[in-house]
């Protein structure tokens, strides 16, 4: 399957299906394994095809646990039990990343908690210099303004760690998920533009499109900019998913998401600010993906230090 292919499959399941289980969408379209080793049950495809489903993840705020999922577990692991569960749609999973969480490994027991983690059933975490799965001694789930990316509050009492496989290093797992997240970003971004688009051309007044207008045409053309400009450092991520390329998209997407979501409100105008509306659920997302694995100045800082 190509990835335009790829890309109007996942389109539209996720519009005729938005409120389908992770097993459904998994199960019927392959894509928890799409990272997978074929002989653990996957597809062995590669980093263009994750930012193929994560872009239309973004752009159709789906819940599903595709980033931690697909995406981070995927590389963090090489355990051929989890990796089958995970290819199977039978076991979502979280991976926890150093100085995400102040947890202790004492022989096989773990003992600390992680404030602030992409919900799933399994948790991986980095501790000690070993990649551990353990079953949390708690599960606090948050109640957050953006309820499209469920986050929750994991403690440790002495739970009993076993080694989870030597995968990829964590950085690396980080910058997969930076660049994953950012085609996100960019998907989430071009629904916002085209959503502005769309009303600007069907909003009239004083007798015309409000899109006929100077000030609204140089908005939307400014924001086609950045939007464009984002999908070319996903792209460039993707071909060469290095750290700094990984930074590069990690600090620019999260800026275009959250002004192509506030352009989009501004255009909209009154509507874009009302609870029925979908324009502040756009924006709800771009503001807490900026913070998810670090602000975009954190990832101009390790430009910086590169």
């Amino acid at each position: 399957m190509s990835l335009s292919e790829l890309r109007t499959v996942v389109r539209s399941f996720l519009a005729a299906h938005p409120a389908a289980s992770w097993a459904r969408f998994s199960g019927e379209l392959g894509v928890a394994g799409l990272a997978v080793d074929e002989r653990y049950g996957g597809a062995g495809c590669g980093l263009s095809e994750l930012a193929v489903v994560a872009e239309e993840i973004g752009r159709a705020l789906s819940p599903h646990p595709f980033l931690q999922t697909a995406v981070m577990a995927t590389a963090a692991t090489d355990d051929p039990e989890l990796l089958g569960a995970i290819a199977e749609g039978a076991l979502t999973a979280t991976v926890v990343l150093p100085g995400e969480h102040s947890c202790v490994l004492d022989g096989d027991r773990l003992t600390g908690s992680a404030p602030y983690v992409l919900d799933a059933e399994a948790v991986l975490l980095y501790v000690g210099g070993s990649l551990v799965a353990a079953e949390p001694s708690a599960r606090v789930p948050y109640e957050t303004m953006d309820a499209s990316r469920p986050l929750t509050a994991l403690s440790f009492d002495g739970a009993v760690a076993r080694p989870a496989g030597d995968g990829a290093a964590w950085e690396r797992v980080r910058d997969l998920a930076v660049i994953a997240l950012a085609a996100e970003q960019v998907g989430g971004a071009a629904r916002c533009l085209e959503a502005a688009t769309a009303h600007a051309r069907l909003r009239h007044q004083f007798g015309r499109p409000i899109g006929s207008f100077q000030a609204i045409k140089h908005r939307l053309a400014e924001l086609l900019l950045v939007v464009e400009s984002a999908r070319s450092a996903v792209w460039g991520a993707v071909g060469d998913p290095s750290a700094q390329a990984a930074a590069i998209a990690g600090s620019y997407c999260g800026e275009a998401y959250l002004k192509a979501a506030g352009d989009s409100i501004q255009v909209h105008g009154g509507i874009g600010i009302t609870w029925e509306h979908e324009a502040h659920r756009y924006f709800k997302r771009a503001t807490s993906d900026a913070r998810l694995f670090g602000p975009p100045r954190s990832h101009r800082a390790r430009l910086e230090i590169g």
